[in-house]
């Protein structure tokens, strides 16, 4: 088996998931080639917006931020099944215990979790979006998620805007492909030089005004998504802090508030 490492991000490969007793809003049901995804808000909005999870695929804390963002924008919110027919990584496996196990969590980001792959799979289906009618269309993203988006930002993009949480894998090199606003919010495990790279690039940009962003430096990698631990009070703050801003972005790069244009 390959030990190529394709994560290097160490908070990312070591922080397990959390936990919660959420009931999500939101059902599941095919779209756009995915034979599981979760919708959850007014179906009949023209504003849609995809999330992209992370590596532990669909998560109460992950779905309820999208009941958040949907919500108050009153937009339509997708979450495709990226791993599917595979499955997201187990749980029983993580963090990894031995070397084996850091070699099957490589062998993961390298095919189930492909990022090239996920890519094609996410710009497809915001191309699928817009050909269904809608006019304005987004992407937001997690860790593993978070590359993918900030990917899938570049030229012939299907989106309106992309942002990004605790992304792994950050490169700036995929800032400078950006041709819509980014919105990047980054824990204290992400690294900081390289997050200060892709903002000076993003803010020489022609949409540079709409772009956003904002450094947790209290938080750690997970802290809103399937990491998240909404019993603890600092956690849950800045858990509502985030998709403040997420939906603050999102209603100033997509004009909406009300889930219309």
């Amino acid at each position: 088996m390959s030990t190529t490492v394709h994560n290097t991000n160490i908070a990312c490969c070591s922080i397990p998931p959390v936990q919660s007793d959420y009931s999500p809003k939101g059902s599941f049901k095919p779209h756009a080639g995915f034979s599981k995804v979760y919708v959850t808000g007014p179906e009949n909005s023209d504003t849609k917006i995809v999330c992209v999870y992370d590596i532990f695929g669909f998560f109460p804390q992950t779905q309820q931020g999208a009941d958040i963002i949907a919500s108050a924008l009153k937009a339509t919110v997708y979450m495709p099944d990226f791993f599917e027919p595979d499955g997201p990584y187990p749980i029983e496996k993580f963090p990894p215990k031995n070397d084996q196990d850091k070699r099957d969590l490589q062998a993961f980001f390298a095919g189930t979790a492909s990022p090239p792959l996920a890519i094609k799979k996410l710009v497809d289906f915001g191309k699928a979006l817009r050909t269904s009618g809608a006019k304005k269309v987004a992407a937001y993203g997690f860790c593993w998620g978070g590359k993918v988006t900030l990917s899938s930002g570049t030229l012939s993009t299907p989106f309106d805007a992309v942002a990004i949480v605790h992304p792994a894998m950050l490169s700036v090199a995929d800032a400078e492909k950006l041709t819509v606003p980014l919105g990047i919010y980054i824990s204290q495990d992400e690294p900081v030089d390289e997050y200060e790279k892709i903002l000076e690039v993003i803010n020489k940009k022609p949409f540079a005004s709409k772009n956003d962003s904002k450094h947790y430096t209290n938080m750690f990698h997970g802290w809103a998504a399937a990491r998240g631990d909404l019993k603890n009070a600092e956690n849950k703050k800045e858990f509502e802090d985030v998709y403040s801003k997420l939906v603050d972005f999102f209603c100033n790069t997509c004009g909406v508030r009300d889930g219309t244009r």
